[in-house]
């Protein structure tokens, strides 16, 4: 049997997904909420697939899967998330993730993702690729002499900035205070050499500077 790990905070997707992925017959899933959780699963056994979501409170996918690495450096991670990554795009790759696939793909693509993944392939989306070739990292902060580094919080705050978040909406879903937005906002602006959010918006997105 296949055995393969869910990871995600919405049970409802999670729970789903699983329920999808069992009508395969030599797939055997196991679904878990929080990271918490799959730090002590890790301990016990190793997954032939761990199936992420990557933006979730308290670890997000990408900090847990530095964590699984570390315990299983041989880990085949795939990312399953609902959101565009292309600017990450070299992060998750030199991480050693084996795959992206979006929450919209339909279950044959799925099965055939994680299929693929099994055998050994490393799979990308075309159209983070296409947006994600090494000419769009020339500039700005992957410039080896200007680069700058961000925490993880500062990226999740930033891609909430550029699907028009309100500083209270991304204090509530990424469980913050006001204050401590405003704080990452200051620090997230002084590294990109902007005074608003709509151009760290405008930098991010037009220059893949992160």
């Amino acid at each position: 049997m296949i055995q393969i790990l869910i990871v995600d905070d919405h049970p409802m997707v999670g729970l789903g997904t699983k329920n999808i992925l069992e009508e395969v017959t030599n797939f055997d899933i196991t679904y878990l909420l929080d990271s918490q959780q799959v730090i002590q699963a890790i301990k016990k056994k190793s997954f032939d697939i761990y199936l992420l979501d990557i933006n979730m409170p308290n670890c997000s996918g990408i900090e847990l899967s530095k964590k699984i690495l570390n315990t299983h450096a041989d880990a085949k991670i795939i990312f399953y998330t609902g959101f565009d990554y292309s600017f990450q795009f070299n992060t998750l790759i030199e991480l050693g993730i084996y795959g992206i696939i979006s929450k919209s793909a339909s279950y044959q693509v799925l099965v055939l993702n994680i299929q693929a993944v099994l055998n050994g392939y490393v799979l990308v989306p075309r159209e983070m690729l296409i947006r994600s070739t090494p000419s769009n990292f020339s500039q700005g902060l992957f410039s080896a002499d200007h680069r700058q580094v961000f925490s993880q919080k500062e990226l999740d705050i930033l891609e909430s900035l550029a699907k028009g978040s309100s500083n209270k909406e991304i204090a509530d879903e990424l469980f913050m205070s006001i204050r401590a937005v405003e704080y990452n906002l200051t620090k997230i602006y002084k590294k990109l050499c902007v005074t608003s959010r709509s151009e760290a918006v405008a930098k991010v997105l037009n220059n893949s500077q992160i």
